[in-house]
This record gives C-alpha cells, sequence and structure tokens, in this order.
C-alpha cells in the first residue's frame, strides 16, 4: 500500500484531485451544473501553477466533445466534465470517440435530462450513454469518485476506449465527506504507467487515417471489435480493482452487495442511495426482517452474471429506477436486471419503483416503505414512488395531477394575473413607420408617459437586488404596443421568473435550451404566420421575441446565425452580463479580457479571462439582416426608441438584433445602486458603444469624446471588483491590450459611420 492523507471533500473536489495526480495533457470542457466545479477548481489550480493542463473553454458541450476528440486522436491523455443536457447536447461524438477506439476519460455528474427545465441528480443523463460505446463506472460515494477516476484512465488505455465515471448530482458531487487520497503524484503515476499509442497520429513517415468511411463487411467488423473491447473491459476490471485495492487498500467489485446473502426482499439501486438504503437494513435488520441491498460498481459492459449471482437467493428483488425508459415498464437497471435474471434461469420476482426523479430526497424512511412495499405479494410489479397527490408505492393510473410544466396567466386563480392583450397595451405613444424613401422614422413618448404601458413581466420574479435583467426587458418592452411572445432560453432571465407553478408572465412564454432559443422562436413564428394566413387564429401584428443572456450567444450563437441568416420576422434580444452568470460565473465569450471569474482565476500564472470579448453585434450584422442595435439603461430614450425600431422590422421585414450590457451586481462585484452608473462608464469608455446597423448602413447613436464624456477602460474596470485587480503594475500590458482592442473596434464604427460603403 502506498501512503495516503485525509482530505474532507465533496465528489466533485475529489475528481479534481485524481485529475491532478493523474497529470492529463488536455480538457475540454462547458460549464453545467452540477458537474462546472470540476472545471472552475482546475483553473484554480491552473492559476496558481499547480497543474499544466491546458483548459479550453468551449462555446458549447458538443464542442468540447470535439475538442477532447481531436486531443485524444493526437495522443494526449484527455478529462472532460458534463451533465444531463450537456451530456445530450455532445451525444453523437461519443460513439465517434468509441468507434475509432481514443480512450478518454468524461466524468458524468448524473442530473435531471430537461424539460421542464430541472438541474437536480437522478439518472436520466447516464442512461443515454449506455449505447454508446463507452464504458461506465458509477460511484456512489466521493471516495470512488477519485478511486474511479484513476483505475478508468487505466481501463480506458488498456482496451482502447473512453471510459465515464457517473456519479449522483449535488447528492455525491457537493457534499463533503471524509475521503483518502494519496499522498505522493507518482503513486498515482506509476499505477498507471506511460501511455503508449499503437499508431501515432503524428508519425508523419506512417501517416494514418481515423474515421474513414464504411460499409458493409467493414463496418460490421469494426463494430464486433468494438464488441470485443467492451468483453475485454469486462475481463480485465476484477484485475484492476484487485491491483488498486492492493495499492490503497480498498477493493471492489462489480456489484457491491450489503446483507444480501441471506435476504428475503433485495433492494438494487445505483447512486448516492445506496447508503441510505443500507442504513435502512441495519434498521430492518434490528426488528429481524431479513433485507438487503446492492448496486452496481459497473453499468457498462454490464455485469449480468455478478449481478444474478447476487440476486440469486432472494424471495423478491426490488429495484429502484432514478429515472423511466417510458412505456418499457422500467428504467434501464430493471430491465437489464430482468434480463440478467432470466439468463441465468432465476425464477427470483423482480418489482421496479421508479423514484427519486428531480433530485427528490431519499431518505431512510423511503427505503424502509420500499422494502415493505416489496415484501407484499398483491401489490404491482411497477409503480412510481412518491408522485404528488397519490398514495406511495401507486400507479397513478387515475385522476393523476397535471404536472406537465404548462402554466397559464388568468383571470381570478389564485396569484395569476389578467393577460396582456393588445387592447391594453395601444397606448398610442410609440409611432415606428417607413417613410417614402423607405426610412424609417420612430418617435417614443417621454419617459414619464411611457410608463403606463403594463409591464408583461409581473414584479413577483427572483432576480437579485440590481440585476439589469428586468430592468432591460421591461425598457425594451416598454416601447412595443404589439401583443408580444417571448421564447426564453435557458438562464438567470428564466430561472427567476418561471419558478413552478407559478409564472411572471402575462404574455404567451416558452423555454428551450440554451442552443436553440432561435430556432425554436422561428417555428414558433413561423407556424403563426400560417395560421394567421390560413385564418385559424386572428390576423393582427405579433412581435416575437428571444431573450438570451447568460452565455446563451456562445452556445446559441449557430442557431441564432441561422435563424438570422433565413431572415425570420422576429427579435433576438441579448442581455449581456459577460457571463455565465447561472451557473456561478464563469467565463463567457463576452467576458471583458482580464476579468476573474470561476473558470479565469487570477494567479501567479494566471491573470484572469486571456481574450478578448466577442464583437456579436458585429457578427450579426455581416448576416446582413435589416436591424442591428446596441442599447443601454443609462441612455433609455435611445433604448425604447431602437426596441420600437426593431419591432416594425420584426413584423415587417425580418430578424432584428438588439444587445444590451445587463449588470450582474452579485458576480461584477459592485454595488447594486451604482449599476447605472458603471453601465455609463462602459458606454463612455466605449467597452459598450451604443449604435445600430439599419439596412447596412452604420450609424454612431453617442460618441463620448464630442461631448468631452471619454474615458479610459480601466476606469471603469475599477468600477467592479471582478476586475479591479488590473490596477495593478503587474497587469498593466493586459489593460493597455484591452484600451487598445475597445480603441481600434471603435474606430471601425466612426469609419463605418462616415462611410455608408463600409
Amino acid at each position: 500500500m502506498k501512503k495516503q492523507v485525509v482530505e474532507f471533500a465533496s465528489g466533485n473536489e475529489m475528481a479534481v484531485m485524481a485529475i491532478r495526480q493523474i497529470g492529463y495533457d488536455l480538457m475540454g470542457y462547458y460549464p453545467i451544473t452540477p458537474s462546472t466545479q470540476i472545471a472552475e477548481n482546475l483553473d484554480r489550480l491552473q492559476a496558481d501553477a499547480d497543474t499544466d493542463l491546458i483548459m479550453i473553454a468551449a462555446e458549447g458541450e458538443h464542442s468540447a466533445a470535439g475538442i477532447c476528440y481531436g486531443a485524444s486522436v493526437g495522443g494526449g491523455r484527455v478529462i472532460n466534465a458534463t451533465s444531463a443536457n450537456g451530456l445530450m447536447y455532445a451525444i453523437e461524438q461519443f460513439p465517434v470517440q468509441s468507434g475509432t477506439r481514443y480512450p478518454m476519460v468524461m466524468n458524468v455528474v448524473c442530473r435531471t435530462i430537461s424539460g421542464p427545465l430541472s438541474i437536480k441528480g437522478d439518472h436520466s443523463d447516464i442512461m443515454f450513454l449506455l449505447n454508446a460505446g463507452w464504458p461506465i463506472l458509477f460511484a456512489h460515494s466521493a471516495q470512488e469518485v477519485y478511486d474511479f477516476n484513476i483505475i478508468a484512465l487505466k481501463l480506458a488505455e488498456a482496451v482502447r476506449l473512453p471510459v465515464a465515471v457517473a456519479y449522483d448530482g449535488f447528492f455525491t458531487s457537493h457534499q463533503k465527506r471524509r475521503c483518502m487520497r494519496f499522498e505522493q503524484d507518482c503513486a498515482v503515476k506509476d499505477f498507471l504507467g506511460e501511455k503508449k499509442e499503437e499508431y501515432p497520429f503524428f508519425d508523419l513517415e506512417h501517416p494514418i487515417t481515423v474515421g474513414s468511411y464504411m460499409n458493409e463487411p467493414d463496418l460490421i467488423n469494426n463494430r464486433y471489435q468494438l464488441h470485443l473491447a467492451m468483453r475485454e473491459a469486462d475481463r480485465l476490471l476484477p484485475a484492476l480493482f484487485e491491483e488498486y485495492g492492493d495499492l490503497s487498500g480498498r477493493y471492489y467489485g462489480k456489484v457491491e452487495s450489503y446483507a444480501g446473502e441471506d435476504a428475503h426482499e433485495l433492494l438494487v439501486l445505483l447512486g448516492s442511495s445506496y447508503e441510505t438504503a443500507m442504513e435502512a437494513v441495519d434498521g430492518l435488520r434490528a426488528k429481524g426482517k431479513k433485507c438487503g441491498a446492492a448496486t452496481l460498481h459497473v453499468l457498462r459492459p454490464f455485469p449480468e452474471k455478478e449481478l444474478a449471482d447476487v440476486c440469486r437467493g432472494a424471495k423478491v428483488v426490488l429495484a429502484a429506477d432514478r429515472q423511466d425508459s417510458y412505456g418499457a415498464g422500467g428504467g434501464n437497471l430493471s430491465l437489464e436486471l430482468r434480463a440478467a435474471l432470466h439468463k441465468f434461469k432465476s425464477r427470483v420476482r423482480v418489482k421496479t419503483l421508479i423514484y427519486g426523479l428531480g433530485g427528490k430526497d431519499f431518505f431512510v424512511e423511503d427505503a424502509v416503505k420500499m422494502f415493505r412495499w416489496a415484501a407484499k405479494r398483491d401489490t404491482a410489479d411497477f409503480a412510481y414512488y412518491g408522485v404528488t397527490g397519490q398514495k406511495s408505492c401507486r400507479a397513478s393510473e387515475k385522476g393523476e395531477e397535471d404536472i406537465s410544466g404548462i402554466q397559464t396567466a388568468a383571470e381570478d386563480q389564485g396569484n395569476f394575473f389578467a393577460p396582456l392583450t393588445a387592447r391594453r397595451t395601444k397606448l398610442g405613444l410609440t409611432r415606428a413607420e417607413k417613410d417614402e424613401e423607405g426610412k424609417v422614422k420612430v418617435s417614443v413618448g417621454s419617459l414619464n408617459e411611457t410608463t403606463a404601458m403594463p409591464k408583461r413581466i409581473a414584479p413577483g420574479h427572483g432576480a437579485c437586488p440590481g440585476c439589469g435583467i428586468p430592468v432591460n426587458l421591461n425598457l425594451l418592452l416598454r416601447a412595443i404596443e404589439d401583443p408580444v411572445v417571448l421564447v426564453f432560453q435557458t438562464g438567470c432571465g428564466m430561472i427567476v421568473t418561471t419558478s413552478y407553478p407559478r409564472t411572471s408572465f402575462k404574455v404567451p412564454y416558452l423555454h428551450n435550451l440554451f442552443q436553440n432559443g432561435a430556432a425554436t422562436l422561428s417555428g414558433l413564428a413561423e407556424m403563426c404566420y400560417r395560421k394567421q394566413k390560413k385564418g385559424e387564429i386572428p390576423p393582427g401584428d405579433i412581435v416575437f421575441i428571444m431573450v438570451s443572456g447568460d452565455g446563451g450567444m456562445d452556445i446559441g450563437m449557430g442557431s441564432a446565425l441561422g435563424t438570422a441568416l433565413r431572415g425570420h420576422r422576429l427579435i433576438l434580444f441579448e442581455y449581456d452580463n459577460g457571463g455565465y452568470m447561472n451557473t456561478g460565473y464563469q467565463l463567457s465569450y463576452s467576458t471583458p479580457k482580464g476579468a476573474r471569474s470561476a473558470t479565469s482565476h487570477v494567479g501567479k500564472a494566471q491573470y484572469g479571462k486571456s481574450f478578448f470579448h466577442k464583437d456579436m453585434p458585429q457578427i450579426m450584422a455581416a448576416t446582413g439582416i435589416p436591424y442591428v442595435a446596441t442599447v443601454a439603461e443609462s441612455d433609455s430614450a435611445d433604448f425604447m426608441k431602437k426596441a420600437a425600431k426593431a419591432a416594425l422590422y420584426a413584423k415587417t421585414t425580418g430578424t432584428a438584433y438588439v444587445k444590451a450590457l445587463s449588470a450582474c451586481p452579485l458576480n461584477w462585484n459592485d454595488k447594486p445602486a451604482t449599476e447605472r452608473k458603471v453601465i455609463e462608464a462602459a458606454v463612455d469608455c466605449c467597452y459598450f458603444p451604443l449604435y445600430e446597423v439599419e439596412q447596412g448602413i452604420t450609424t454612431l447613436s453617442y460618441d463620448p469624446s464630442a461631448n468631452g464624456k471619454k474615458i479610459q477602460v480601466a476606469d471603469w474596470l475599477a468600477m467592479m471588483g471582478r476586475t479591479r485587480h488590473l490596477q495593478k503594475e503587474i497587469y498593466e500590458d493586459v489593460v493597455s491590450q484591452l484600451q487598445a482592442e475597445v480603441d481600434r473596434r471603435f474606430a471601425v464604427l466612426k469609419a463605418k459611420t462616415d462611410n455608408p460603403v463600409l
């Protein structure tokens, strides 16, 4: 055994310790709760020069998986981490990696798959990986997360397959436990050995082609080789577990059983629930009840014989699934358990309960109830446990409560409110129209007059004090008197306004995921126009608006560009708060260079974000859409005029894009009461210039130099805690680079304003 030290740490933290000790070459990643802490903590180590891991922040999980695949082909040791819809977004990449036989390790911190949106832990994500050709280890404790990360890489390189390490989101990932880790990194490195490449990609004397086009019989041969590799993984795992046990003193098997030898009722489940089940077994055993529990450490290759052997002596095996394979009479665990018992000719009765979805807590009392239900002969073989409004352990077939995630805003329904229809928003204060030459003329009532516009968003949201999202949304909507339909991408704006079963919206509202909001809105808008044309719904102007922020124009940029290029009649509105705020502030591509975030720490080897902020308005202008504008709450009159103009183009011509700089006092680390001044300073230093691009013609709305208000970028940076460190002399070059880039971009805007051809 090698010497070890005690750590009081969570599963995510133990994963980071293993990753650092292994000495990986590269990590491609994208933040998604609850796996984000892995990238955050690794970035902190990188900033402090405690790891030389290359970390590449992708604009989405699909690209993160591609980055990892490329680095794996290049011969590196590669790590990734994801959860839920992030795994789903990247899923087409995973069979590519296994099919071409390039090893890596990915931590899957299990979480509910949307929709409706939930960030809590269940197993609906990991089960989608079962057919991807990846061996999957499942850890039920923080200690196992550490151990399995080390074992996984040795397995991956032995069989040339990528391996996933799965564990429960929040229950295992965030709860701290007493754990052990190797004191010396060399203990881990010696266990793994040097990586060997059978076909080095960079051997230019012997070039190879990876991922070539295949038909029969080659493809079936490829799949057969993948099958053989998985069988080899099944054969090697016991020896790997034994070797690691000799090193650490912790021995694992494919299946773990607790008091299962003589159990009449055996509860089989995955993840952190296993430890709760063991407590229930102790309590029931003390009362003379012969109960037992079992869990799997390996999902792929599925340990059918080992599981069948554990279950063979029980009278009833109860499979508790934290996901459902809808319509199959159980989740994937119970279905494969039934198949294994049938294969090995076991006559034991199997029952299935679906439990714990959406992170619903699982207590010892719940496990006790499950055991009691399993022991009853007259109960069904399949049911949901813990359904609202239903008796426990009863299939909810009649009188089922509507929990579909659809919410309505109607009069006289408790705290709900009357919907905002055109008759309530047509105030006659805003007028946007084209003259004979096709130029748009806009008039908007005074700021005080426009306060009469009823708010489409109720005051009952949960945004932080000083948050710019509701401010910017209300300014945008204040100038639009037509009925509006809103589509929100995932983000703070969505989360704080739609906590079930209430909604803050008095207008039709739809949520879809980060990467697909614009495409979703384009489909919704086109269906409306079709129904109006066919006379199925009343005619009349409706302004369709997508609301995005919190990095949504990174992962969702492709969808937005596609929508713009197609020219759908709608508004894409971005509230740019300069980071992935709803996941705890990781860097986005719009974060200022040098800014501190949870994935751009400041330390002796790192000064914050290392590259310039993305110029999304210019990217959108390059698509040729009829209207692009930037707005700021510090100039509300300009904001509303541009909003009215965008609405006119969205009704009559095509796609309009409007971007607002949106304050986030929590993560910008400044005071809520000063945010308007902070936004104004961003405009005055030209970091966020106010302008519009109308029918290809650029016009500056405001030039701070013209009225003596121009300030340096450093003055704006000093107003926020996230960038205040840049005042130090050591970071003078970073500030100079940012100032030069801001000046260059503003000079380009001025040149375009002066020359309509540009």
